[in-house]
């Protein structure tokens, strides 16, 4: 087994598991969110919490989903250029596409360790858990999401979205 297969299946699972954790952010989300219309609409005693957590829930959903769609060519969209081109010219717009993506996940990580370390010490309101635990999804993301780009220039797989 080479590296490049042996990167491409480790990144094969790693990309399920980072999913799956997206979908169960979403599923939190969902849950919580109507938790809190039926608190406040049906009870008339609306949580404290399920608000903060639907927040939570969909920031961490969004910034784990940058795996996948890095991995499937979908973040960074240069349809028609990719469409014309050719050859070396393709391999040059990857390139680019993946030094674009790496500088950006390189600003979230080194940014989103800043602001985690600068909120550890402020408690999030209705879950009296640390602002540090919201703040974390970015540096996360942004790892998961270089290995997607890095993958996705090593095997590209572009998938048209519907419109």
């Amino acid at each position: 087994m080479t590296l490049r297969s042996a990167f491409q299946t480790a990144d094969h699972y790693l990309t399920l598991a980072v999913m799956t954790a997206a979908s169960v952010a979403l599923a939190i989300a969902v849950a919580s969110g109507f938790w809190q219309v039926v608190s406040r609409f049906l009870i008339e005693s609306p949580s404290t919490w399920s608000e903060a957590l639907t927040r939570l829930s969909l920031i961490w959903m969004v910034l784990l989903g940058l795996s996948g769609t890095t991995r499937r060519g979908a973040l960074v969209a240069i349809d028609l250029a990719r469409d014309v081109s050719r050859g070396r010219a393709l391999r040059a717009l990857q390139a680019m596409v993946l030094v674009s993506c790496l500088l950006l996940f390189g600003m979230m990580f080194w940014f989103g360790i800043e602001v985690t370390q600068r909120v550890r010490f402020q408690q999030m309101a209705g879950l009296w858990i640390s602002m540090s635990w919201g703040y974390a999804a970015i540096p996360v993301g942004a790892v998961f999401g270089a290995v997607g780009a890095i993958s996705q220039f090593l095997n590209p797989v572009t998938e048209e979205v519907p419109l």
